[in-house]
């Protein structure tokens, strides 16, 4: 069993994690006696194959109006743009495009830091003084940036980060978490790892082997959030085909390309997993930013059965969070507030 707390009611829930039996076997009897299969499973090819089986073959009139499929999947095709006859496949129904300034309302607050997905997520810190402190659990930290990132390394040592994980049902573009200058953007080669809580627990630090594109973000620009460096992670997992970049500075319109230099608004569109179960990581410098009370609150619960708190041996709960929601706000501000 795996439990998450809904945040807006506090509500503990089971979740029926996908492909449960297939995942648990990987990790377990075919990881020690088979290696050649499961480093065949995780590879991009198979990866881009399972995700075609599951996502691209067409079931035409039968999926049209099964309610039972999309109320196990949670959509709601009223917050969607395209009508309910455009979603024949899973893969349409993945990959829908949402009236997100209307149905994902943000914070009014220029220094707000929000979710950049429907995902459930884990807050921690890499600072020992930390009471979030939580080290190598879910990536190795030099070898999430890349070993060769000196400056990156070094810009966000012991600072604070937040682990999104999007599960196959959800809404599947990524929205920028803050406002700013994009000073870098790069693609770091890797694996397909499963980004099911049991086999990040059986692997260790998984998140930071799996193929991953890490964006750069100055906030302290004219117009930015105002809370210095923030790295964005989009992490692919088993099933993912590929990150679209395609960032809109209104609706989905115009999709371009994420690249050095260009500025990206608050609360837009910036990349699209292809369908799957999938992970965004945010980094943040040291003393720059204060997670949102609830959301400590709820991510220490001891009343929750979660395979990160059993395998980790400590409480670790994830929350589901809404993109565009809040996340955490600036220090400073929170300071002024006070």
């Amino acid at each position: 069993m795996h439990q998450y707390v809904e945040r807006r009611h506090g509500v503990v829930l089971d979740e029926e994690l996908f492909g449960d039996r297939i995942v648990r076997f990987l990790y377990s009897q075919a990881r020690e006696k088979a290696p050649f299969l499961f480093r065949l499973a995780t590879s991009a090819r198979i990866s881009s194959l399972l995700g075609w089986c599951n996502f691209d073959l067409h079931l035409g009139p039968h999926l049209l109006g099964n309610a039972g499929f999309l109320r196990r999947c949670g959509v709601d095709l009223t917050e969607c743009m395209e009508p309910a006859a455009y979603f024949t496949t899973p893969r349409r129904i993945f990959e829908r495009r949402i009236r997100y300034w209307q149905c994902r309302p943000m914070p009014a607050d220029p220094r707000a830091v929000i979710s950049p997905a429907d995902a459930r997520v884990i807050i921690g810190s890499l600072a020992a003084d930390s009471a979030l402190f939580l080290k190598d659990k879910f990536f190795e930290y030099e070898e999430l940036l890349g070993a060769g990132e000196g400056r990156w390394l070094s810009a966000f040592a012991e600072g604070d980060y937040a682990v999104f994980r999007l599960t196959p049902d959800k809404y599947h573009y990524n929205h920028t978490p803050v406002a700013g200058r994009v000073v870098d953007h790069y693609l770091l080669d890797g694996v397909y790892h499963s980004c099911n809580p049991g086999a990040v627990v059986a692997m260790i630090t998984p998140y930071s082997k799996n193929r991953r594109i890490v964006t750069i973000i100055d906030t302290d620009v004219e117009g930015g959030t105002g809370v210095g460096l923030v790295a964005m992670i989009e992490v692919v997992a088993m099933m993912i085909g590929d990150i679209v970049q395609c960032y809109s500075d209104t609706g989905y319109d115009w999709p371009q390309r994420v690249r050095p230099g260009m500025f990206v608004a608050k609360g837009q569109p910036k990349s699209l997993y292809r369908p799957g179960s999938s992970t965004d990581i945010l980094l943040f410098q040291k003393g720059r930013v204060c997670f949102a009370d609830d959301l400590v609150e709820k991510a220490r619960r001891s009343d929750v059965t979660s395979r990160f708190s059993i395998g980790f041996g400590q409480p670790l709960v994830e929350v589901e969070v809404r993109v565009r929601s809040l996340l955490a706000v600036a220090i400073n501000e929170r300071r002024e507030k006070q």
